[in-house]
């Protein structure tokens, strides 16, 4: 199991110290998020100033930028570290898309699926020399001239993971996808008795290897250097599950626990906008089972201890 950090930065110009920092305390890999920056020009500056750790987006939003942007930007970054670079892909609730994205909406299996697959014709245009074409109930992409096709770069391999936190995500991304990214809004059981079993299960049925699939999930961590530091990361990812929880698409990890009440409890306050209000609903044993707690020289065996066969990396959120 490989263990990566999630980047967390006020500006682009802090982002190669810390990701040389990281890359030092010996973390496999780095995660920017697309929460409050665009999570592909931190990769950029890492790959400069790094050599060996891997880069994933953790995760960028697909619809919220067409599949030939995300293939260029993925391209581009494959040729400055070749072989470290995964691009994993989510998507949000409705209104997100609409309303703080400004794009249109769709169900999330069909508009992962046809987006992966029209980055995929991207690439091949662009690396292999195939005519571009590909299309889908979304997507007509038939146009490339010669003025707008690059060189092909040494090594091409970028991994393409579908984020999820419900079966059918879970299946998507074995049919079609290299690997599944899983949110941190889930308990340690949740992997296993939900989404790994729909993989092995599709993977059975395709007649695939199921741990060809690349399993990453991230996990939310409350530690601190001192007692000051231990309450503030409590209640920020006490905040943290909280927002997750009223995405209606987290219904799966409520419901394994009988929790959808507190869920359904948690989405009228986002719809109605009481933001301050949803981390008050949140008690100490349903943080308790969303994140793991420990100082920073116990975190690694903690993890160990309720992840050990489920993901093949962990990103500490």
């Amino acid at each position: 199991m490989h263990l990566d950090a999630a980047l967390h930065y006020e500006r682009l110009t802090l982002v190669p110290d810390l990701a040389c920092a990281a890359e030092a305390m010996g973390f496999d890999g780095i995660s920017p998020y697309e929460t409050l920056h665009d999570p592909f020009p931190p990769l950029a500056f890492a790959a400069e100033h790094t050599w060996q750790i891997h880069m994933g987006t953790g995760v960028a939003i697909s619809c919220a930028r067409g599949p030939t942007v995300i293939a260029y930007t993925a391209r581009n970054l494959a040729a400055m570290a070749p072989g470290q670079i995964l691009l994993r892909l989510g998507t949000q609730a409705q209104a997100h898309i609409e309303r703080r994205f400004g794009m249109p909406w769709d169900l999330p299996v069909p508009e992962l699926c046809e987006t992966a697959e029209a980055i995929r014709a991207a690439w091949a245009c662009r690396q292999n020399g195939e005519r571009l074409k590909c299309r889908s109930r979304l997507f007509k992409l038939t146009r490339m001239s010669p003025f707008f096709d690059p060189v092909p770069i040494p090594d091409p391999r970028v991994p393409i993971l579908l984020a999820g936190e419900n079966p059918p995500l879970a299946r998507l991304a074995s049919e079609i996808g290299d690997g599944l990214f899983v949110y941190p809004f889930h308990t340690p059981c949740y992997p296993g008795e939900v989404l790994i079993l729909a993989i092995e299960a599709n993977a059975r049925k395709a007649s695939q290897q199921p741990e060809e699939i690349l399993r990453v999930g991230s996990v939310f961590s409350v530690t601190g250097r001192d007692e000051a530091e231990m309450p503030q990361a409590r209640e920020l990812v006490r905040a943290q599950v909280a927002l997750y929880g009223s995405a209606p698409s987290c219904g799966w990890v409520w419901a394994l626990h009988s929790w959808e009440a507190l869920g359904e409890q948690l989405s009228d306050l986002a719809a109605r906008g009481h933001w301050e209000e949803m981390s008050l609903q949140v008690p100490d044993e349903i943080l308790e089972a969303f994140s793991l707690t420990a100082p920073p020289e116990a975190v690694w065996g903690r993890l160990q201890a309720a992840y050990e066969g489920l993901p093949d990396q962990v990103i500490l959120c």
